[in-house]
């Protein structure tokens, strides 16, 4: 009857939030009211019946109807919108040099900036006096925790960091397109790319066919976002079941043990987008007025916790809010998805091996340490998952590659959702601010778009 209760609330919830749908509400203001509404329920619930009872399990697992069904639809556009945006990309090139400068200049960004990033989470872990033995003395990992690492593991046994990249290209496509490998997304790009280039050479020797090819990949470009907007539609209810659920089931005891490293992540995260605003700010973009635009997406990305769910939100910010190219959007977005991830391959690997270093004693402060563990990160950042928890993997390769134990990792398992919010929201952002920035210095960003306040992220 508690759960029966529990549940007939979060449906008049819903129901007042499709209400308010049809009455107009803009999207920036359901976003935020089912970020709020569903915290308040959430913790409501914790406060009532506690984090581990049978009540919130129940519920949540109803509500996860909602919340992982929005998931999963937006999950599924995922390799569709990934290969036709890359290929659209090529198709709508009205340059051909252009694209050397697209991708390299996309590619400058997000590197560059997980350089940054890595440097700032081994920053983090001194400044919040994380390493050493006092972090993890009295802490273990759970079961639960150790049979995951051991799953993830068992995809990386016996295989060298050279080895791993190697994985990343495509050898069955068809496997790739369903998903069936970590570094799945990656080999998409990476064919997508290589069907771009055949059809800028095709295009050269057999202008009909290539035409021809160009109007089917719009055809079926304009199905696909037709299904992306039915699916955004559901943005304030799946964002309202999935916030629920992290503040009902993250006990305040499992934050409390572990809040010291949770603030350090969130540090490292907000300097890295001061980070970003400063580039911003650099290439004469107004911070303030950029994230005014995203600020729905990344409410999004921080709820849900998947980049790769992200994307259709992502790419039609860039190009309906932030005024760049649909060419740039198109490879910034799907670029950012598989490479370059500030928070998943950047901040967070750095920080674990960092503790786990000290804790078995190397000198971190050493410069040998320090550029190894950013070197590797960077290399480990290609073919990063961009669903939630797909920096265990990442982190995995780094401590594999710096030979060290995975105990610490399995350990912070315990609170990796609360901290992975952050760590996705700062890697859309990256992916945005590659695509920004990438269309100022070609000369492709509408500031009158940029710059326009009458109607911020409004999808109706």
């Amino acid at each position: 009857m508690q759960t029966f209760v529990a549940l007939i609330v979060a449906m008049a919830l819903l129901a007042g939030m499709i209400y308010l749908h049809h009455k107009k509400w803009g999207f920036n203001k359901l976003v935020f009211l089912s970020l709020v509404v569903g915290i308040v329920y959430g913790i409501g619930l914790q406060l009532i019946f506690g984090a581990k009872s049978l009540v919130i399990s129940q519920s949540m697992d109803w509500l996860s109807i909602v919340g992982d069904g929005y998931i999963s639809l937006l999950q599924m556009l995922v390799i569709p919108l990934i290969f036709v945006s890359l290929v659209g990309a090529f198709t709508q090139l009205k340059v051909t040099e252009k694209i050397h400068k697209i991708a390299g200049n996309v590619l400058v960004v997000l590197l560059g900036t997980t350089v940054v990033a890595s440097f700032i989470g081994f920053i983090s872990v001194v400044l919040f006096h994380l390493q050493g033995a006092n972090f993890a003395r009295g802490l273990t990992a759970t079961s639960q925790a150790l049979t995951s690492i051991r799953d993830h593991q068992e995809s990386l046994k016996n295989v060298t960091l050279a080895q791993q990249i190697v994985s990343f290209f495509p050898k069955n496509i068809f496997a790739d397109f369903a998903g069936m490998r970590a570094s799945s997304t990656i080999a998409v790009v990476i064919f997508s790319s290589f069907v771009g280039v055949a059809f800028l050479s095709l295009k050269k020797e057999e202008t009909k066919l290539a035409e021809t090819f160009a109007r089917g990949i719009q055809a079926l470009r304009a199905i696909i976002m037709k299904i992306v907007k039915m699916v955004l539609e559901l943005t304030p209810y799946g964002i309202f079941a999935l916030i629920a659920r992290a503040a009902a089931t993250n006990s305040f005891t499992t934050m409390g043990k572990l809040l010291i490293f949770i603030i350090a992540a969130y540090f490292a995260v907000g300097v890295m987008f001061l980070v970003h605003a400063v580039l911003l700010m650099i290439n004469g973009i107004n911070p303030i007025t950029y994230f005014k635009k995203v600020w729905p997406v990344l409410v999004f990305a921080f709820t849900s916790r998947t980049s790769g769910g992200s994307l259709p939100l992502n790419v039609r910010t860039q190009k309906n809010q932030l005024g760049v190219s649909d060419t740039i959007a198109d490879f910034s977005a799907s670029f950012g998805l598989s490479m370059g991830q500030n928070g998943c391959a950047g901040i967070y690997p750095s920080m674990v091996a960092a503790i786990t270093a000290s804790v078995v004693g190397v000198n971190i402060f050493s410069w040998q340490f320090i550029l190894t563990l950013v070197l590797i990160d960077v290399i480990s950042s290609f073919g990063v998952a961009g669903v939630g928890g797909g920096s265990t993997f990442t982190t995995l390769m780094v401590l594999g590659a710096l030979n060290l134990p995975v105990s610490v990792l399995g350990i912070l398992i315990a609170i990796d959702p609360i901290v992975d919010m952050a760590r996705t929201a700062l890697n859309v952002n990256d992916s945005m601010l590659a695509g920004v920035i990438t269309a100022k210095r070609l000369g492709e960003l509408d500031f009158k778009k940029l710059n326009s306040t009458a109607q911020i992220m409004d999808y109706e």
